[in-house]
């Protein structure tokens, strides 16, 4: 049997499992692990396959990291969890949901999901492809990628902390691991389509000044799907959850409380 990936976990109450994107690791949600626990919720934040001290997966495919996803919740015992994805965590989401329906009680996709059509997603690799030749070569860093990717995309109001936690986690990341990560995202095909039929409580959440996930693309997403309203943060980037975490944890908290008085 594969290994369990590594997370962190604090708190008691319904599971809320938080999936990281490619840019970073399970640091990027530590300020919502504290908050959900203090609020009455079991916090889990993961690192995906390759990342932190998880092992990695071969081949390294969505399949296999929803099958990974699926395996820490069975592992958790908690039955169906609330499913929060950044970015690529959000199309591991969806996977999940499509995938294994009974698992998923609710979705909140932050700042990605299949919003991003194919094109989206090239726009969004290529500097990321570009910036990590840069880093593997001889002198460069990861801490230097890290250093000139998320500047780029964060919003004019984001908090100082916030933007550095971003940065120290992309530093963190294997180059070999989030090479396989975008090469991933490449493959991803679970476009708008397969979101109509995800009749799952969703959540969509992303920054005003987001050039990543444009609010639009969330909107339009938003309006196909079943059971789904969307949130844009006003001067936030791609890390809303980092560059502005009241805001976040707020629209956070009142959807999960209003999901749990609807069930």
């Amino acid at each position: 049997m594969a290994l369990l990936p590594t997370f962190s976990i604090l708190g008691s109450g319904p599971t809320v499992l938080m999936l990281h994107d490619a840019d970073g690791d399970y640091l990027t949600f530590a300020p919502q692990v504290e908050m959900l626990a203090s609020a009455g919720y079991r916090a889990v934040a993961w690192n995906m396959p390759g990342y932190g001290h998880s092992a990695p997966i071969e081949p390294y495919t969505f399949k296999g990291l929803a099958q990974s996803c699926v395996a820490l919740i069975e592992a958790l015992q908690c039955g169906p969890v609330t499913l929060v994805g950044h970015g690529m965590g959000a199309m591991l989401a969806l996977e999940v949901a499509v995938r294994r329906a009974e698992v998923v009680n609710r979705l909140v996709l932050c700042a990605g999901g299949p919003a991003l059509d194919a094109q989206a997603v090239q726009d969004w690799l290529v500097p990321r492809e570009r910036a990590l030749d840069a880093a593997q070569q001889p002198g460069g860093s990861m801490q230097q990628l890290a250093q000139t990717l998320v500047p780029q995309c964060i919003g004019p109001g984001a908090l100082p902390e916030g933007v550095r936690l971003a940065e120290h986690a992309l530093a963190q990341v294997h180059p070999a691991t989030y090479r396989r990560a975008l090469q991933a995202m490449q493959g991803f095909d679970r476009w708008a389509q397969a979101w109509v039929n995800v009749h799952t409580p969703t959540l969509l959440v992303g920054g005003e000044a987001d050039h990543c996930t444009p609010p639009a693309a969330l909107e339009a997403l938003a309006q196909l799907m079943p059971d789904a309203r969307h949130l844009s943060l006003p001067h936030v980037g791609h890390w809303p959850q980092l560059e502005n975490p009241e805001a976040f944890d707020a629209a956070l908290l009142d959807f999960l409380a209003t999901q749990r008085v609807l069930h």
